[in-house]
């Protein structure tokens, strides 16, 4: 088929085609946006689901929505690399600009700036210098400036909320990679949520992270269950991928056959990212409409190298050899939930040996714990990756060739 009217699109938080199967979610969340910004009492949302199933594409369609109704929106990408509160900054002052827009700026702005100002030079003195908000000014001396990040964040989320409710408009503070923040950071957070809520103030939180997420969240403050709601994003029903795949096709005039869907869902397992991967190439592959079962097994190959060599490859890259291991040892155990002790014997360790490496790849986003003592890939396939990259388990000899 024409490569250039391919309507599929695999890509790191890339907006597919078809949003399929994510509508309840949406409206879900449009109701609350609606809800905070009326002054009515509803949740802040927190996505959780493994990676390719569409968090970040989602988030950016609330804030689409959230732009629709009225609010002033940031969407932040939390970094494990950096701590959270000096990525947040910039945003904060990017609303209230927004904010103060307008020929009158109201003493609810002038306040928040202020308390900004405040919260940053508090900020300073713990990080160190190099957090800039690109002003000067007066700083609201008392407020936000106690060094404690909980109770700092709660008075700049409710200086921002007031002065949102003073423009008769909203905010929206949207974090994806939310599993980065660290305990003290997601405690802040989740306090600062718990205070405008108590004000009723129109200012909403919406998040995405991986599943460990919901763990960290309660660990951090234990009514966290109580103050957010955690749609789980997984991957599609079967209806809804074929929707995904055969959707986009049928606006170019072309078809896939059941069977070609079929297998394209067994393949992937129905998570989005790897519909997208797959319909692209094996559109790339056929030669005519409709595209039967035969052009998905031609496409394997090339999806697989794809994905071997780009989403998978980025994130295999970061471990150290230890870590690589003990990932090899899970893919040889099976593709869904491992015990951890199981792992830890077939790498040779006793499981409080082991221990250290579990927690380091939980802290990179490789892993999660469903339960206690047991461990799963955040990322879909990855087992087979594991498995195509190192053929062999560590200690083991290695596989004998054709060529001896």
């Amino acid at each position: 088929m024409d490569p250039y009217r391919n309507p599929f699109s695999p890509g790191a938080g890339t907006p597919p085609p078809e949003l399929a199967g994510r509508s309840e979610i949406l409206r879900d969340i449009k109701i609350a946006l609606v809800r905070v910004k009326a002054g009515r009492p509803d949740r802040s949302q927190l996505l959780v689901g493994l990676r390719g199933v569409g968090k970040t594409v989602l988030l950016t369609e609330v804030e689409k929505i959230a732009e629709s109704v009225g609010y002033q929106t940031v969407l932040i990408e939390a970094r494990e690399d950096t701590p959270f509160m000096k990525q947040l900054v910039p945003h904060l002052r990017k609303l209230l600009m927004r904010l103060d827009a307008g020929e009158m700026v109201s003493a609810e702005v002038k306040r928040g700036w202020r308390v900004l100002r405040s919260f940053v030079a508090s900020l300073k003195l713990k990080l160190g210098d190099d957090i800039e908000i690109g002003f000067d000014g007066e700083s609201e001396r008392g407020a936000a400036d106690s060094g404690a990040l909980d109770l700092d964040l709660q008075e700049v989320f409710t200086a921002i909320g007031t002065a949102a409710a003073a423009r008769s408009s909203g905010v929206a503070i949207i974090i994806d990679e939310l599993q980065y923040l660290t305990e003290n950071e997601l405690n802040a957070v989740i306090m600062a949520v718990h205070k405008i809520s108590q004000r009723q103030l129109p200012l909403i939180v919406v998040g995405a992270g991986l599943p460990q997420l919901v763990g960290n969240a309660g660990r951090a403050k234990s009514y966290a269950e109580r103050l957010f709601v955690f749609p789980k994003i997984g991957p599609l029903s079967d209806s809804d991928a074929y929707e995904a795949l055969q959707g986009p096709a049928l606006t170019q005039g072309v078809e896939f056959t059941r069977e070609a869907l079929a297998e394209i869902i067994k393949i992937t397992g129905g998570y989005p990212y790897f519909l997208q991967e797959w319909g692209f190439q094996t559109w790339n592959e056929a030669k005519s409409s409709p595209i039967g079962a035969e052009v998905v097994s031609f496409a394997n190959k090339r999806a697989i190298e794809r994905l071997d060599s780009s989403f998978f490859r980025v994130r295999f890259d970061r471990l150290t050899p230890r870590e690589k291991d003990y990932l090899r040892a899970m893919a040889e155990l099976g593709g869904s939930v491992s015990r951890s002790g199981e792992i830890a014997s077939l790498l040779g360790m006793q499981s409080a040996s082991a221990a250290p490496l579990r927690n380091t790849l939980i802290h990179k986003g490789m892993i999660y714990s469903p339960q206690h003592g047991d461990t799963a890939f955040t990322v879909p396939l990855f087992d087979q990756f594991m498995k195509r990259t190192m053929p062999d388990m560590p200690g083991k000899k290695p596989t004998k060739t054709a060529d001896g």
